[in-house]
């Protein structure tokens, strides 16, 4: 009983459900692993005891929790003594409540100060006036004006009343200091989050696509930022698209000649900083100055560059991103010998200090990696921890590689803000929607530089369920809530900060783990894991606050198993879920699940046919996704009765098009059953709409197929037609069958505000 209380007090799950009314006991062994990795020894039941009188021991002592979470409406329930003075100060960029204070209510720091509250510490009131609080004085504990220019201070006392007026102060990350009557003080970060994420007025329709799989006359070998703002640029003019969704751009591990770059997008190794493998090199400005034979060599690799972009979209070879960054990084190298002009110079500062201490460590992990090599366990002398002595002397003799990778940045992203420019230039009302990996990888530069942060020896995954009995291992470092909390959710505000830049809207892959995550401890199966859980009340009020400064859409993956209340609370919170046509069927009633009707649909969602992960709506049709899972063995049922199951799938969806009247051609032409799907999305209230780009000119192959690793080519395949040719972007804007489809798509697609409901 001790260890599960104590599992308990941590957010460790001891038991999880499958299925409804099937419980399943989490492993002793795993408790024990997992709450050492919280910093808690769980081995002996006297360790355990102990464990727990701290924890007790700090509940009765500690005067504030580790961080505090408001938001309007909701502020927090602090027990404090009668009589704790209470001072908030406003940070972070968030704006400062302005105002004249009432004579003789200045403190020592120029602040606002006031009497403390009566009758049981209620803190009250807080007039708010463009965002800020306006005017000078408390009376009793009613705060009806006051602050000044550097921050915010407030006064009261509180027994178990909610503190209201912290729920009044502007949004942002502030301190909340706290001084009770015996002396003790304590401060705590504070988050005050907006109560809603940012919704689009509109409802918008746009494109789905893996940027490196876009290949245009100009690319290296691979999709890059030029392309990706051409597409924008392209599709919001001739095709009314209101956004365009991609891959997430998170810097990867680089590759070595043993161990090639791992290809998936999902596994980088950092998502604050995005890969510059993704540059348009002939749009640096400093690449036209080139002269002499620099400029020779230059245009050398521009006809590598070409050569490498043939062999992809004529030959059919593999996309080789090793090979690609072979090339743009002697180019870049090249690129650097030019000077900045001082505009330039001035603005690449400007991003140096911005950036800060994150952007540092990212590039002194590039370079180091350049030297030892990725794995940064490995690394000689005290060069493991970002903050030893040794560290701190590499610091200066990699100076000059650390500023290569910190220029290779800037350069990334000022063309990320060209492509969403580009976007929103053209009509688009939300541009570019960036995607958000759920972890990073344990040997890159977010797990060396974040290791406070970050579950030692722990994995994130998802256990044992009706499609996976072995249950999944993704070999991605956890965050550890605790750490989380302690530093206000620093990590993580700067993580969102940092991919919101140039976003009209971010998708979170797997969002459910802002609530909880499946921990497999090092060393054992995916089933011996057990669920962390997360203030999900912090998670998603950073994720608001940070949504919300951005302006920017929120749309969260929130497929699979998903726990009761999640979709809900998302939905509460204005997050969009994911809902893909195929899996939309009332599991609710007897018998086997129907389709769901158009109408049935929910609203706040991006709806889809398909996904980076599922079968092409043309594979599916044909049957071609299951041929491919019987040949590379991935089938648990015997072919004929996959097939059969699969048959009677997509015939339930035909028969329910064509009552609907969706499919007048009929179910024997595949173009059109391809139109007829999206005239069934257009018909829901969704708000979001996204075309998987490959699906528009009938593309068979996946880009990932679940379950493989070396049996297929995942993440390395360009866009290709019905016959699996390679066609490149400026082949995919002629295509006679993408061009019907999305004119099919721009014809029933409404754009009333007045269509959807607040």
């Amino acid at each position: 009983m001790g260890r599960a209380r104590l599992a308990e007090l941590h957010g460790v799950a001891t038991s999880y459900e499958p299925a409804p009314g099937r419980t399943v006991q989490v492993p002793e062994d795993t408790v024990v692993a997992v709450l050492a990795a919280l910093g808690v020894d769980a081995s002996t039941p006297r360790s355990v005891r102990e464990a727990l009188d701290r924890h007790d021991s700090r509940l009765r002592e500690r005067l504030l929790p580790p961080c505090v979470v408001v938001r309007p409406g909701r502020a927090p329930r602090l027990s404090l003594p009668e009589g704790t003075a209470l001072r908030v100060r406003a940070e972070d960029g968030a704006p400062h409540a302005r105002g004249r204070a009432a004579a003789g209510a200045h403190g020592t720091d120029g602040a606002l100060t006031a009497a403390r509250t009566r009758e049981g510490g209620a803190f009250r009131g807080g007039a708010l006036a463009g965002g800020a609080l306006t005017g000078g004085a408390l009376t009793d504990g009613v705060l009806t004006e006051g602050a000044t220019a550097d921050g915010l201070l407030m006064e009261g006392a509180t027994a178990d009343g909610p503190l209201t007026a912290l729920a009044a102060l502007p949004p942002g990350a502030h301190t909340l200091f706290a001084e009770a009557p015996d002396g003790r003080r304590a401060t705590a970060p504070l988050i005050v989050a907006p109560d809603r994420m940012p919704l689009s007025p509109v409802r918008s329709h746009g494109l789905l696509v893996q940027l490196y799989s876009l290949l245009s006359a100009r690319s290296w070998g691979m999709g890059d930022l030029g392309d990706l703002a051409d597409l924008a640029a392209w599709s919001g003019r001739a095709l009314g698209a209101g956004f365009v969704q991609i891959n997430p751009l998170h810097a990867a591990v680089p590759g070595t000649p043993a161990a090639p770059t791992d290809p998936s997008p999902y596994r980088p190794s950092s998502r604050r900083f995005p890969d510059p493998v993704h540059l348009r090199i002939e749009d640096v400005p400093e690449y036209a100055h080139l002269r002499g034979r620099a400029r020779a060599r230059a245009d050398q690799l521009l006809e590598a560059a070409a050569a490498l972009r043939t062999s992809v979209l004529r030959d059919g070879a593999l996309i080789d991103r090793d090979a690609v960054w072979a090339l743009k990084r002697e180019a870049l190298e090249l690129v650097r010998t030019v000077p900045l002009g001082p505009g330039r110079r001035a603005a690449y500062c400007d991003f140096l200090a911005e950036r800060g201490q994150a952007l540092e460590d990212h590039a002194l992990w590039c370079a180091l990696a350049e030297t030892h090599g990725p794995e940064w366990r490995a690394w000689p002398g005290g060069l493991a921890d970002p903050r030893s002595a040794d560290t701190a002397r590499a610091r200066a003799e990699h100076l000059d590689r650390t500023d290569f990778h910190c220029w290779l940045a800037w350069l990334t992203d000022t063309q990320l803000a060209a492509a969403q420019r580009a976007a929103r230039d053209a009509g688009m009302d939300i541009g570019l929607v960036h995607d958000l990996a759920v972890g990073v990888h344990p040997s890159g530069a977010d797990a060396w530089a974040l290791q406070d942060v970050f579950a030692a020896g722990m994995s994130i995954g998802a256990p044992p369920d009706a499609f996976n009995s072995r249950g999944q291992d993704w070999g991605l470092p956890p965050w550890r809530p605790d750490a989380l909390a302690a530093t206000g959710y620093a990590p993580y505000r700067d993580l969102l900060r940092g991919l919101l830049r140039h976003a009209g809207a971010l998708r979170i892959d797997h969002v459910m783990g802002l609530f909880r995550l499946w921990w497999v401890p090092e060393g054992r199966e995916p089933t011996e894991g057990c669920y962390v859980r997360y203030d999900a009340e912090a998670m998603l009020g950073v994720l608001a606050l940070e949504a919300h400064r951005a302006g920017a859409v929120v749309i969260g993956e929130d497929l699979g198993t998903v726990e009761p209340g999640v979709r809900e609370e998302l939905e509460r919170r204005g997050a969009l879920g994911t809902s893909v046509m195929w899996f939309e069927r009332n599991y609710s009633g007897a018998g086997p699940a129907r389709p769901l009707s158009p109408e049935e649909w929910r609203a706040d969602c991006l709806a889809t046919v398909t996904t980076h992960d599922l079968p092409s709506t043309a594979a599916r049709l044909t049957g071609d996704h299951v041929e491919l899972r019987h040949r590379l063995g991935l089938l648990t049922r015997p072919l004929a009765e996959e097939r059969a199951a699969e048959a009677v799938e997509v015939a339930e969806w035909l028969a329910l098009l064509g009552r609907l009247g969706m499919l007048p051609e009929g179910p024997g032409d595949e173009e059109a059953v391809v139109k007829a799907v999206h005239r069934f999305l257009l018909r829901t209230p969704a708000r979001m709409v996204g075309v998987w780009l490959p699906d528009a000119v009938g593309d068979r192959r996946p880009q990932n197929l679940p379950g493989t690793w070396d049996q297929y080519p995942n993440w390395r395949l360009p866009i290709a037609d019905a016959d699996g040719r390679p066609m490149s972007l400026e082949e995919l804007v002629a295509s006679p069958r993408l061009r019907a489809l999305m004119a099919e798509v721009a014809r029933l697609a409404p754009r009333d505000p007045g269509a959807l409901a607040p």
